[in-house]
């Protein structure tokens, strides 16, 4: 589950079932989640601690039982504590080669007609069992397991419309929306640029907004400054190359865009809370 590409183009189960499962945990290397999105819906489950997630403007805390909704295309991300954690991706439109009375209700989601209320909890009890049923089906893999899972799909989603799960959304595809598009545009520039000089500036512009007003909504979103969601950014970077190559940390240090050896590793015992080399040799052992 590669969250460091901002658009998420990497293909998730199969072109036949394009659901698929991942199960995180702190041994793996991407157990923070750097902000994202796809065009896939996505469903997480907090199996041990807590979760903060922030979903376009809204942050929320998951705990132990709960679950996250997340809608196609919504950027999104987080820091879990002490956390496990499992999320389903699927595929929305393979649910759209059924009935037309189905797809009117999956175009309200994916229209942004209506906001389904992301945290799931032991408040509306029938949608979080049914979301494990979802789950348990998928993890069991025996025989028809597809079957099963597709029937889960249709029953949450089935459940979020009979509970009201949801609020209409007046505004529609809005100016919530737009504005969030616009720091899609940055989240990209970050991802692509990382490794090279940045200034707040640059994001400035790209973002189509005053200095001033995009870091006020930046932060908003990200719950950092801009300048310290690209240190972070590089840090997650960093993380990949300590667990997947033997690269020395002088050199990842300046493939992550740090041209100070010593201002890396500060930084990243700041985040992490070890040096380089021994989340290196941690995640390697």
């Amino acid at each position: 589950m590669l969250y460091l590409n901002y658009n998420e183009e990497q293909a998730h189960g199969t072109g036949d079932f394009p659901i698929a499962f991942y199960h995180v945990d702190k041994s793996h290397p991407r157990y923070e989640m750097p902000f994202h999105w796809h065009k896939e819906f996505e469903i997480v489950r907090i199996i041990e601690g807590s979760f903060t997630l922030t979903l376009d403007n809204l942050k929320i805390t998951a705990h132990s039982g709960d679950s996250v909704f997340i809608p196609g295309g919504s950027i999104h991300g987080g820091i879990p504590m002490n956390c496990i954690y499992e999320c389903l991706v699927f595929d929305p439109d393979i649910l759209f080669l059924h009935s037309d009375s189905f797809r009117s209700y999956l175009k309200k989601i994916k229209h942004h007609e209506v906001i389904v209320h992301p945290l799931i909890t032991s408040a509306v009890p029938s949608i979080q069992a049914a979301i494990n049923r979802l789950f348990t089906s998928f993890i069991s893999q025996l025989p028809g397991f597809e079957l099963l899972v597709l029937g889960g799909l249709f029953e949450v989603l089935g459940l979020i419309f009979a509970e009201k799960h949801y609020e209409p959304n007046p505004s529609g595809n809005g100016t919530t929306y737009k504005r969030t598009g616009a720091l899609k545009s940055v989240f990209e520039y970050i991802e692509n640029n990382y490794a090279s000089n940045i200034t707040l500036q640059q994001l400035s512009q790209i973002s189509g907004m005053s200095a001033k007003y995009f870091c006020r909504y930046f932060q908003t979103i990200a719950h950092k400054t801009p300048m310290d969601y690209l240190n972070y950014y590089r840090i997650e970077r960093s993380c990949s190359l300590l667990c997947t190559t033997d690269l020395p940390v002088t050199s990842i240090a300046y493939d992550c865009g740090f041209n100070d050896c010593s201002y890396f590793i500060k930084l990243f015992k700041r985040y992490k809370h070890i040096t380089p080399k021994q989340y290196q040799l941690q995640m390697k052992q």
